[in-house]
């Protein structure tokens, strides 16, 4: 791919691309593109078609499968490229995406709903043992920031903060 992007923000929302990214998060960053990434919308026509009739004609949009986007697409965290917004459906998508290659040093958490959650982390978050698991591994190990923040004008949580509350309520994770 000839074009470089400017990575203005790498979240997870499981609604991919709707009102709060359209209205909120694209004016913010300025961006320019918006970057779905997801085997399941990638590879489905009709969800494509929708998507792309969502965002206005002024952004363009790249839907593309995970480990084609981490392993094709050139990107850079610090100008040089169209400012973009990087989407994931899923912690996993986005933690394979790192581990195939595609590095970020902050992932926002938008939206989440897991009807096994053990963990309400904000209104819109709501976690598993694997997603929370998954998370620590980013946070320790790759040393990645994790904020909760649905819109630009809230104040971000620090999952890490979330994370402590929740150990001190519940020692033994709750069977995580």
């Amino acid at each position: 791919m000839a074009d470089t992007f400017d990575i203005a923000l790498v979240r997870v929302d499981n609604r991919l691309v709707h009102g709060q990214i359209l209205e909120a998060w694209v004016p913010y960053t300025k961006a320019q593109n918006i970057i779905i990434v997801n085997d399941n919308v990638a590879s489905d026509f009709y969800c494509e078609t929708v998507i792309r009739m969502a965002v206005p004609s002024e952004v363009e949009v790249i839907i593309s499968p995970v480990e084609e986007f981490a392993k094709n697409y050139s990107y850079s965290h610090h100008n040089g490229g169209k400012k973009t917004i990087v989407l994931f459906s899923s912690i996993a998508d986005a933690s394979r995406a790192y581990h195939l290659g595609f590095h970020f040093d902050k992932l926002n958490i938008g939206n989440i709903y897991n009807e096994d959650y053990k963990l309400c982390c904000a209104p819109s978050v709501f976690l598993c043992a694997d997603e929370i698991q998954t998370i620590e591994k980013l946070i320790k190990e790759e040393g990645v920031t994790i904020e909760l923040k649905r819109v630009p004008r809230e104040r971000a949580v620090e999952f890490e903060k979330v994370l402590k509350e929740y150990d001190k309520k519940s020692p033994k994770k709750a069977g995580i």
